[in-house]
């Protein structure tokens, strides 16, 4: 594969050896030649292993590293269980970046190279939504951001356990978190695959009064200038210069039909799409990759995806999720799951890279 991309140590990252972990085996140790500062907001008070090494205080914070299957995988279980980065070794020892990388400096969570959005994603307007007669409020949680905007399960720290060979399992327990009404266990698992990653989030639901759930995965990926997007979705939803969806429309305004491929630059995109397939591709041609995505959990019901396109900026988003943005106030709640006390919401995703001209 033509691995024109950053090397490790432009990327930000260096091998400091091995260290010894539980049952004799070693490990290799992938660290930040970065300072880490840990965002207090964030701050546990907790200690962070990275399979058995120490490697965090309680004012900074290193990733829990994966390196399997040819990949490494930097977790960041106290900044909202976000993940540092997601690189893809080449042969010639150059790592080649899937997701846009955190810079291992900025507290800003957006600047991570994804998270998890869980109960809810997107954006709720009105302060809040009704359930069955009793209207929740929900605040806003981002400085700037007039709406609350992708869950709460960013905001808080998780605690990660190792499953295996390039296997982490995160867990958040979480209870009417900024005062919502959401009391529910959330699991992150990460599993690094020949030629990809397998992804899972999932919520159970603890409360005895049922509340509506829904879930998303927020990636940002790098663009170059040819980078192109392909998703088969039959519909848009369309909104004004607010962000929230006004009309739901199957005529695309130009440049935005993603089942013929749109380019990663252009006009602002930020809207989600209806009848998607579950399936997308991400094509990077001055790279000669390509990175597909597919979802296998939930299959039941509509699926939807979003496209975040800055007019200016390096990066982009593909958000694959259970529910359209506001779906508390769509007609018919599309997407949306109403969970009783014991149920639980699963979104399963596979993606996998490839050379573009095979």
């Amino acid at each position: 594969m033509a691995c024109r991309a950053n090397s490790a140590r432009q990327a930000g990252w260096k091998w400091s050896g091995q260290y010894r972990c539980a049952g004799g085996k070693f490990r290799d140790r992938w660290c930040s030649m970065l300072a880490y500062s840990y965002p207090r907001r964030y701050d546990s008070g907790l200690s962070v292993h990275c399979f058995g090494s120490p490697m965090m205080s309680h004012s900074k914070v290193s990733p829990l590293c994966l390196h399997h299957a040819g990949q490494r995988l930097a977790l960041l279980p106290d900044m909202g269980g976000g993940v540092a980065a997601w690189q893809m070794e080449c042969a010639d020892g150059t790592l080649v970046d899937l997701w846009r990388p955190w810079d291992g400096q900025s507290e800003d969570m957006y600047s991570l190279a994804s998270f998890a959005m869980l109960p809810w994603s997107n954006r709720i307007g009105s302060g809040g939504f009704a359930c069955e007669g009793k209207f929740h409020a929900i605040q806003a949680n981002r400085l700037g951001e007039p709406y609350p905007i992708h869950g709460e399960g960013w905001l808080q720290p998780w605690r990660a356990s190792q499953l295996g060979d390039g296997v982490v399992e995160m867990h958040l327990s979480s209870c009417r978190h900024l005062g919502s009404p959401y009391e529910y266990q959330a699991y992150q698992r990460f599993s690094l695959v020949d030629g990809g990653l397998d992804q899972s989030i999932e919520v159970c639901h603890q409360a005895a009064q049922p509340l509506p759930y829904g879930l998303g995965l927020h990636p940002w990926f790098p663009r170059t200038a040819n980078t192109r997007v392909l998703a088969d979705v039959d519909g848009v939803w369309l909104s004004a210069s607010d962000p929230m969806p006004t009309s739901h429309s199957i005529t695309f305004p130009h440049g935005w039909e993603l089942r013929n491929g749109i380019s990663a630059y252009g006009s602002l995109i930020d809207n989600a799409y209806s009848g998607w397939n579950g399936q997308a591709r991400i094509d990077w041609p001055e790279r000669n990759l390509s990175l597909t995505l597919r979802q296998t959990a939930p299959l039941d019901g509509e699926l939807f995806c979003l496209v975040y396109r800055p007019p200016a900026g390096e990066t982009f988003c593909f958000e694959p999720m259970t529910h359209p943005i506001n779906a508390f106030h769509l007609k018919g709640q599309p997407g949306l799951r109403l969970l009783h006390q014991g149920q639980r919401l699963r979104l399963e995703v596979q993606w996998r890279f490839h050379e573009l001209d095979k």
